[in-house]
């Protein structure tokens, strides 16, 4: 299996003589969907700037697929899709325009061009949209045409920097089931998010960086197992009373079918349902209070 992006050694000093990236070692594998996170400033969007050629990097190494962005830039380049924080398109332009034009830039034709963003603002739900100036569109819209105009090139990997910031819930889960449905065909995907739920629900492997540094980085699963204890939200059938005979644990509840109770890395769901059910309780639904990966993520910041 190819590397998708590759990281060696990496830093990055401005003129100002802030140091953005402190040798970052990054691998990202073919395929995969990929969160890399961290606080506003840690070096998150300059090491996109570097893989997209927009910031100059101060020393290191760095590759697409294989291909050096310094030897062999132009081939790195048509291998990335990316969709950055900012509308960076021409507010005066029609919406499919911008996606023709940008398909020109790799030597696509206005014909297959049209297709092809047929395709993709169909699935991004802007095809009623194609012949509006992009000025006129909401916020959510022109952040999915940024990740449309992306897309239009095919490219191997696509880089998503915030996403769905300002895109309405029932709009934001169909966008990422089509982010989905490219990942299953092969596109790697490398996201930075503050929203960090999706990362729990989408990504395979996470960074976290802080100061320009990368302080972890592993499975999203194997990171959320780091956490010491866990806050589950009970709903039962009918609360009974606990009167002490719940060992190990102590319920907080909520009303007369809710109730909440913390868990350690050694207490299992399985014994804690048992003893509900030897007390004669029903249990509906078991869900986790808050988002996992955000209590572990706020966690590794303060060390």
């Amino acid at each position: 299996m190819l590397t998708a992006i590759s990281v060696k050694d990496l830093t990055k000093t401005y003129a100002s003589g802030t140091q953005a990236l402190k040798g970052v070692n990054l691998e990202v594998p073919e395929g995969d969907f990929f969160a890399l996170l961290g606080a506003n400033g840690a070096g998150k969007t300059t090491i996109i700037g570097i893989l997209t050629s927009l910031v100059v990097k101060t020393s290191g190494q760095a590759s697409i697929f294989g291909h050096s962005i310094d030897k062999d830039h132009s081939k790195a380049k048509k291998m990335v899709g990316v969709a950055p924080q900012e509308f960076n398109f021409n507010m005066f332009e029609k919406v499919q325009d911008i996606l023709c034009q940008q398909a020109g830039y790799f030597g696509i034709e206005w014909k297959t061009a049209l297709a092809e963003s047929e395709v993709i603002l169909k699935k991004l739900s802007l095809w009623d949209k194609k012949d509006t100036p992009s000025r006129m569109l909401s916020g959510g819209m022109k952040r999915r045409l940024l990740i449309a105009r992306a897309l239009v090139h095919k490219p191997k990997l696509l880089i998503l920097d915030e996403p769905t910031a300002g895109v309405d819930v029932e709009l934001r889960h169909g966008m990422w089931d089509y982010l989905r449905e490219l990942n299953q065909q092969g596109t790697t995907i490398l996201l930075t998010t503050h929203y960090l739920e999706e990362v729990e629900q989408m990504c395979r492997h996470a960074a976290i960086i802080k100061n320009g540094e990368i302080i972890k980085h592993d499975r999203v699963k194997n990171l959320i197992q780091l956490l010491e204890q866990e806050t589950y939200v009970i709903h039962v059938k009918e609360v009974k009373p606990f009167d002490g005979k719940l060992q190990g644990f102590t319920p907080r509840i909520i009303d007369g079918t809710t109730f909440e109770v913390d868990m350690s890395k050694k207490d299992t769901l399985n014994d804690f349902i048992v003893q509900l059910t030897s007390l004669g309780m029903v249990v509906l639904d078991i869900r986790p209070k808050g988002n996992r990966l955000e209590k572990l993520y706020l966690k590794i910041l303060k060390q």
